[in-house]
């Protein structure tokens, strides 16, 4: 099993209402798990944010903590609610109308990974996905509810930022409606997940930097951020997409040339979004 469900870095001294959390960037794949799927190290790896975690890393340095999963997408979506079981992978469990992230094989306990390749060769007993949900998503989403209320508690607001990456293919089908290929990908859920003047910041922050952005589309954020997002109780969550051939072999799962020089650009985005409340905090005190 996994070691940790999660890793934790906070500031040494917080100032930020923001909370940044990266779910999919676990690589702690233990043995065992290895043994039990049909797949090779590589391709178990192609739905991992890989090397996310490293991006944004120095969000402490800000004052604003990092929550980094420690499980690996593949064993466990902690992008998902923990009642989407998939009953063509997990024994005993029914079909309960229709949910088209479970139908592809992405609950909670994922079936397949990218392109959809097939994880396992069989069905896992039911018992093996609740061990999971309680050893790993729960502490997960406990820690991450406690920080959000921690920031609310000393700011009077709290913003998740929930990072992600997306394959360089994800946006393909967006130059065919002409202008430039979209490079971060904002999801707020079309407008119910944070307040629009939030949205606008974070967008502002990514633009200033060099970087083209879209909002919500392909990805208006999933189960993180419709959770998590609570605009009328100042509770805030915005996902972040950034397409992998910015800074990784997405072939090889390493990063690229290009992996350092992207890493200190995104510093100074980072430090920008952290600086959210503050900014508000100063015009309040105007």
């Amino acid at each position: 099993m996994p070691k940790v469900a999660y890793h934790l870095d906070l500031p040494e001294t917080p100032s930020s209402v923001v909370v940044f959390a990266s779910p999919h960037s676990g690589r702690d794949y233990p043995w065992s798990f290895l043994r039990g799927t049909i797949l090779d190290e590589t391709l178990i790896r192609s739905s991992e944010d890989a090397f996310v975690d490293r991006l944004f890393d120095c969000a402490p340095q800000f004052g604003a903590p990092l929550l980094r999963a420690g499980a690996p997408r593949a064993f466990l979506d902690l992008n998902r609610s923990s009642d989407e079981l998939d009953p063509a992978l997990i024994e005993g469990v029914r079909r309960t109308g229709h949910n088209p992230r479970v139908a592809s094989g992405l609950g909670v306990v994922p079936r397949v990974v990218a392109n959809g390749r097939a994880i396992y060769s069989g069905k896992l007993p039911l018992a093996e996905a609740e061990r999971r949900i309680g050893l790993y998503w729960k502490p997960y989403h406990t820690r991450l509810q406690a920080l959000l209320d921690t920031a609310k508690a000393q700011f009077g607001e709290s913003i998740l930022i929930d990072c992600h990456s997306m394959p360089h293919e994800a946006v393909e089908s967006m130059l065919r409606k002409g202008g430039a290929r979209p490079q971060i990908v904002l999801g707020d859920r079309f407008g119910a997940s944070a307040a629009p003047e939030i949205v606008e910041l974070v967008e502002q922050a990514f633009s200033r930097a060099g970087l083209v952005v879209a909002r919500n589309s392909p990805f208006a954020g999933a189960y993180t951020t419709m959770h998590y997002g609570r605009p009328s109780r100042r509770q805030h969550a915005i996902q972040i997409e950034i397409d992998r051939g910015l800074y990784m072999d997405e072939a090889a799962i390493k990063p690229n040339g290009d992996f350092h020089a992207f890493r200190r650009l995104l510093r100074g985005v980072i430090a920008e979004i952290a600086a959210i409340g503050h900014r508000e905090q100063r015009l309040a005190a105007e």
